[in-house]
């Protein structure tokens, strides 16, 4: 807990010799403070480098006899705050307790140090890119973090208030439970709880929200806090009923509950959570009453409302060609679009129209479904994180994007509908693989998919553009035998840039080396490209190989991690979109089902949930 002030203590170094009673705080010795404090020009209030005091250098340094000595000589210095940037507001409290040095924090606070009012705002300690810990700005949570259970209780008994808040609104338990030594916090919060419970308070310590409207519960310390809210209910022999208060935890009535925070977390720690007793039991008690009903339900609508557009495209309205429609021989186009008024003539035609319609109304439809959720979660996270859907968000609102601009041009009579309907069919057929995810044995193979295509490729395709100066190189090392040989020798090394391009194909492995047997070939050719293909293919296959391969192994471990956070994901987007009177009746069908008891005051829920404690009954 020393290594906030380690910097602070090498700085000390720079300019201790040039303070006189500075030194002697450092070097503990009493007979110097004592002399140079009767000396009329001591100033006790000089500063180091960093704005510290004597008093900072003597509790800095452990040295308990020089600290009592300034403190009884020169009772000023206890309150006295840092004054550097670095360390704004810190007092020699704030040190001793980080420290732990119980013996210097009882005479500081026997001398009349202030436990409640003094607050650290120095960069070092702020929450923030430049910051380098957060330990909060009080006294308390200095202590709390450091996890000395008996300084705690002697600030709190002289004073110290439990529900502080710094200027992000965190009390000291928001605090705990950002530090990295979870049992150390654990311990500090039982303690700090089980104070200011004897206060009685209207509102508990661990509900208090901070200025995002994070609770301690929906910050970290889920497992630890979740079962200390649990209620034995009975038990019997192995079996024991267990009642866990799911306030903060279920999203129905709360914007920002746990699992809300789950899916727009963009961390892996927060789907953790979906692993624990009882979220684990509630995000499958809800994919099994109603998510994945609806969810194959939605799989079946948008399958007819994909086949209904790929029939509408393969019957668009066309006609044969004029005569005159183009001057260049190449060109072997027979059939083009109709206008707006020739398509829309024959029964087959108003048939094909209904089909239109409802693939444009779906495309507006799926607009308006994904464009608050982007604006809700935000577009870097919706189209970022993986349980969300990723990429599928990018495809499916191309696709509604495009579908739209399909019907402009049909209106229009813009001659370009080929390729806008090509691109549709593509985005929107691919949009089939998202609903994979609600199956228990694909969702965590398109979850690969889309790590493989939007992680290692897009790695690999950067390390190809880098790689193409190798292209470069040997297409100019072969460029220089074929430039001098009869042109239509060899027609793909014709020129420098059919040189380049068939170089490119050699490397995807999608042609062999051009050779011509009435054409002698010299001997550099094959070393180079002999050389071109140890280089360019083999590194380079293998290596997209071996990061396949790790992104399968890695999906393959968190394969149960990843499935329930799909599951969760669609479940909670899902009820977002039902009905008032739907999700009534869910809710009705789900406390019948399960005897869950609700308060309608605080709005908590109660789950009834039996685990067994071991394998075999006694009885």
């Amino acid at each position: 807990m020393e290594v906030p002030f380690l910097i602070y203590r090498h700085r000390l170094t720079h300019n201790i010799n040039d303070n006189s009673l500075l030194y002697a705080a450092n070097k503990n010795s009493v007979a110097s403070i004592h002399k140079l404090l009767s000396c009329p020009s001591t100033n006790i209030f000089e500063r180091g480098a960093l704005g510290e005091t004597a008093l900072h250098v003597a509790v800095m340094a452990d040295n308990l006899d020089a600290a009592v000595a300034l403190m009884d000589a020169a009772p000023d210095l206890i309150n006295e705050p840092m004054t550097a940037e670095i360390f704004q507001g810190v007092t020699p409290l704030h040190i001793a307790v980080v420290t732990q040095n119980i013996n210097l924090v009882r005479h500081l606070i026997g001398r009349g140090a202030d436990v409640a009012t003094p607050r650290v705002t120095g960069l070092f300690f702020r929450k923030s890119l430049r910051g380098l810990v957060y330990y909060g700005e009080h006294i308390l949570s200095f202590a709390a973090c450091a996890g000395n259970k008996d300084i705690i209780s002697m600030l709190i008994d002289a004073g110290a208030s439990t529900r502080v808040q710094d200027d992000r609104g965190n009390t000291v338990l928001h605090i705990l439970v950002l530090q990295p030594n979870r049992t150390s916090a654990c311990q500090a919060l039982d303690l700090i709880m089980a104070r200011d419970a004897e206060l009685d308070q209207l509102v508990p310590l661990d509900m208090m929200p901070n200025n995002r409207g994070l609770t301690t519960f929906k910050l970290a310390v889920f497992q630890h806090l979740v079962n200390k809210r649990r209620v034995v209910q009975w038990s019997m022999g192995p079996l024991t009923s267990v009642l866990y208060d799911l306030t903060e935890i279920d999203s129905w009535a709360d914007n920002m509950s746990v699992l809300e925070l789950i899916v727009v977390s963009p961390l892996r720690e927060p789907r953790r959570i979906l692993e624990l007793t009882p979220v684990r039991q509630l995000v499958n008690l809800k994919w099994n009453m109603y998510g994945k009903h609806y969810f194959r339900a939605l799989l079946f609508l948008y399958l007819l409302y994909i086949w209904i557009f790929t029939v509408c495209c393969v019957f668009r309205p066309i006609k044969e060609a004029p005569e005159n429609y183009t001057t260049n021989p190449n060109d072997k186009t027979v059939m083009i679009q109709k206008t707006l008024n020739e398509s829309y003539v024959t029964h087959a035609d108003h048939v094909r129209l209904v089909g239109e319609i409802i693939s444009v109304l779906g495309a507006v439809v799926i607009l308006l479904l994904e464009i608050p959720d982007m604006l809700r979660v935000g577009a870097k996270h919706y189209f970022g994180q993986t349980a969300l859907g990723g990429p599928f968000h990018v495809t499916l609102i191309s696709y509604a994007c495009l579908v739209v601009l399909l019907c402009v041009f049909r209106v229009c009579s813009v001659q370009a509908e080929a390729e806008v309907m090509a691109m549709c069919l593509v985005l929107g057929w691919t949009n089939i693989l998202f609903f994979a995810r609600g199956f228990e044995m694909l969702g965590p193979y398109v979850i690969m998919i889309q790590k493989v295509m939007f992680g290692d490729l897009m790695k690999f395709l950067f390390l190809i553009v880098i790689l193409n100066f190798s292209t470069l190189m040997f297409s100019s090392a072969l460029w220089m035998v074929y430039m001098t040989q009869e042109y239509g020798t060899l027609n793909e090394y014709s020129s420098y840039a059919s040189t380049l391009w068939v170089e490119f194909e050699i490397n995807l492995t999608l042609i062999n080396m051009p050779e011509n047997p009435t054409f002698i070939t010299a001997l550099i050719v094959y070393v180079v490209q002999v050389a071109y293909t140890i280089f360019a293919f083999v590194l380079l296959l293998n290596l997209l190989k071996a990061m396949m391969c790790a992104t399968r192994w890695r999906v393959a471990q968190e394969r149960d991690e990843l499935w329930r956070t799909q599951v969760h994901a669609r479940t909670h987007t899902e009820k977002l979109f039902l009905s008032i009177y739907i999700r009534a009746i869910i809710e009705l069908n789900a406390a019948s089902l399960l005897s869950l008891r609700m308060n309608r005051t605080v709005n908590v829920l109660f789950v009834w949930y039996a685990c067994v404690l071991c394998f075999y009954s006694p009885f």
